[in-house]
């Protein structure tokens, strides 16, 4: 299903809209919380739907390790499988590529399971029926990311293989159409451009992804060493080669500042870690900045985590209870701190989509750039 925007309002490049599926709408921009495997750690189905949450994201790699694709659509599919009403997105191992160092080939990528050492083939068609089985509302195409800083030739490289593995990734979606119509699902598939940040490169894959037609667009290998003095400039240059009338999706990119300037380019999705592995952790996203709660400052501070966030932590809960229960490693103290932050991020890039419709985009961006850096 070609997925389109209808952009509501634009502010410069930045802009807003809604995005329509097969199961409904979300708004753009948008932040999706990552759930690797079926779960946003220490979070549930109902946490989610409370905070307003309408799309999540699933890790391929994963979920085709433990509990299997198969266990999933036997069991009806990730949706059900989680007791989730929302979309979801999974993504298609292509960051395991640069995460876990398997020997890949232009047939595919070759990993030693987490879990077992077992040793699992993932080639792009792979990615494809697995994540039709998996049933998400949009997968991904199989990519190559390289780490940065690399040589020319080895994202070059990558480039090349990204391209070839979009045109298999795309005829192997196309041909499971009918077994996904024969169950009832009506799924997208985005194509990702790379190029790390050689700004040609990023133009050739953009141009080149676009031209295999998929149902929306992604751009991968960004925030992953660069800076982001670096990042913009291959952001910027991809995003104007990709269609105006379609998602485009950072993929692995959740820091404040990077979101404010990447929705200024015109960006319409974004995933990350960082709400919840911040969380874990013990770092709070606030108005003010980052904080740490387990610092002793907060040990009689009666206020919120921050004054100025409406969700149901901030509400009910002081710094003081919450640095308590951080201190004794309760688990109550993960769930509380990741409900704050999963909600503080979504609720900034909420404000964007404010912003761009009063024609105030610039002087948000301006706000937080101040406090975040």
């Amino acid at each position: 299903m070609k997925l389109t925007i209808d952009v509501t309002a634009s502010d410069g490049t930045a802009r807003t809209g809604t995005v329509s599926t097969a199961r409904g709408l979300f708004p753009t921009p948008l932040f999706m919380p990552v759930g690797t495997r079926a779960a946003v750690k220490t979070l549930d189905a109902a946490d989610l739907e409370a905070l307003g949450v309408p799309l999540i994201l699933g890790n391929t790699y994963h979920l085709m390790l433990r509990p299997g694709a198969d266990l999933i659509a036997e069991l009806g599919g990730l949706h059900r499988f989680m007791s989730w009403n929302g979309h979801v997105l999974t993504d298609s191992g292509g960051y395991q590529i640069f995460s876990l160092s398997p020997k890949v080939t232009d047939e595919g990528a070759t990993f030693r399971s987490t879990y077992d050492g077992d040793r699992h083939h993932l080639s792009p068609e792979g990615a494809a029926v697995i994540q039709s089985k998996l049933g998400a509302d949009i997968q991904m195409v199989l990519d190559v990311c390289p780490p940065l800083p690399s040589a020319e030739r080895v994202v070059r490289e990558a480039v090349e293989r990204t391209a070839l593995w979009a045109t298999r990734g795309r005829q192997a979606f196309l041909s499971e159409r009918t077994w996904r119509e024969d169950r009832g699902l009506d799924q997208a598939q985005f194509g990702i451009c790379q190029g790390g940040i050689d700004e040609g490169l990023r133009i050739d894959s953009a141009r080149r992804t676009v031209d295999v037609d998929f149902d929306g667009y992604a751009i991968g290998g960004l925030s992953v060493g660069e800076t982001r003095e670096e990042m913009l400039p291959a952001l910027a240059a991809a995003i104007e080669h990709l269609p105006s009338d379609q998602p485009r999706y950072l993929m692995g990119v959740g820091d404040p500042v990077s979101i404010v300037e990447a929705v200024g380019l015109g960006v319409d999705m974004f995933d990350c870690v960082l709400p919840t592995r911040h969380a874990r952790h013990g770092t709070i996203l606030t108005g003010e900045g980052r904080i740490a709660v387990k610092n002793k400052v907060h040990e009689r501070d009666e206020g919120p985590l921050d004054p100025t966030c409406g969700c149901p932590v901030c509400a009910r809960y002081s710094r003081a209870y919450l640095r308590h229960l951080w201190r004794l490693g309760e688990p109550t103290a993960a769930r509380l701190l990741t409900l704050h932050n999963v909600a503080w991020l979504s609720n900034l890039v909420a404000d964007l989509r404010v912003a761009i419709e009063q024609g105030r985009f610039e002087a948000m961006r301006r706000d937080v750039l101040d406090v975040w850096t």
